[in-house]
């Protein structure tokens, strides 16, 4: 029942400060105006982020007893919160934020897990009940490069209506389950207050969207959902059981793959901002936004089926 409490919590919590933030940010004038790279055609307030930052960090103070994984929670969250609202504020004026700071942020908070000893740790073979245990520097290296790629990639998927809040809860939701199964019940606090925000807030975010998580909230989503997959289940993971939240977070993933690649053809700077996300491909086919981010959600069902089933397997 604590858990069903936590999800409540959150969720209420973030339905009720929505209107809020979304009330300041028309007030100041803080909101996506449109280009010509962007779907949306009238101004939206930005700042969502904020909400969901404090559902995440406020429910899980209140429900979880792990001051190291609050600690990389409140800090990264914090870093990447006010850069994230440095570059939206940027987008309101119709401006871009240079990309070297922001990468240098998203580094320096890559490296907080490490700092507070969340760390994916070793890996074992199927065959063989003896771990393979990195030493501290290939342990940093794993998990900063994971961390890393998971701020980008949440980043990269919101770029339509309730396509990364969406895609959210349903991978916070596997990696709560993946975290009972692995009996880690703070990681699987965290990953039931991020499903609580991310759904409250997906009652604003949905086609026509009221309000964008903006960076703020995109960078956010991913480095918890990243620290939630170390701590539940990557610490010390078997070789199959990495696969766990690899399928768990397939879309994200599987739209950056998609994308580096075709950006590498076409001799495009991997760090460019462009139309060539999954989601637009969809909707140059004919697709809806609805109908895009419903089948979007759709895959990423079906990815988390499969890592319930690895699961399974392995219990």
């Amino acid at each position: 029942m604590i858990y069903l409490y936590a999800l409540a919590f959150a969720f209420t919590l973030v339905i009720l400060l929505v209107p809020l933030v979304r009330s300041l940010a028309i007030r100041l004038a803080f909101v996506d105006r449109p280009t010509r790279r962007k779907i949306h055609a009238k101004p939206v307030p930005l700042s969502g982020g904020v909400a969901i930052f404090a559902g995440v960090v406020i429910t899980s103070f209140l429900f979880m007893d792990n001051p190291s994984l609050f600690r990389t929670l409140f800090i990264g969250g914090i870093a990447l919160v006010i850069t994230g609202l440095v570059d939206d504020g940027y987008k309101s004026r119709s401006r871009e934020f240079p990309v070297w700071p922001r990468l240098l942020v998203y580094i320096g908070v890559a490296f907080i897990p490490v700092w507070q000893g969340i760390t994916i740790q070793g890996v074992s073979l199927p065959s063989s009940s003896a771990m393979i245990l990195f030493s501290p520097a290939v342990a940093a290296l794993f998990t900063v490069v994971w961390v890393f790629s998971l701020i980008n990639m949440l980043n990269f998927i919101d770029g339509i209506d309730g396509l990364a809040s969406g895609v959210c809860v349903i991978s916070s939701l596997t990696l709560f389950a993946a975290s009972l199964i692995f009996n880690h019940n703070d990681t699987a606090m965290v990953a039931v207050a991020l499903a609580g925000s991310c759904l409250a807030f997906l009652a604003y975010n949905f086609h026509p969207a009221r309000i964008f998580m903006g960076d703020a909230g995109a960078t956010f989503l991913g480095f918890t959902l990243a620290v939630t997959a170390i701590d539940g289940t990557l610490k010390g993971a078997t070789l199959l059981s990495l696969s766990v939240p690899m399928l768990a977070l397939g879309v994200p993933i599987l739209d950056t793959v998609i994308v580096f690649s075709r950006r590498l053809l076409e001799g495009k700077g991997l760090h460019r901002a462009d139309n060539l996300h999954t989601h637009h491909s969809l909707m140059k086919w004919g697709l809806t936004q609805v109908q895009t981010v419903s089948f979007l959600y759709l895959i990423a069902t079906v990815f988390s089926l499969l890592s319930i089933v690895v699961l399974l397997v392995l219990h």
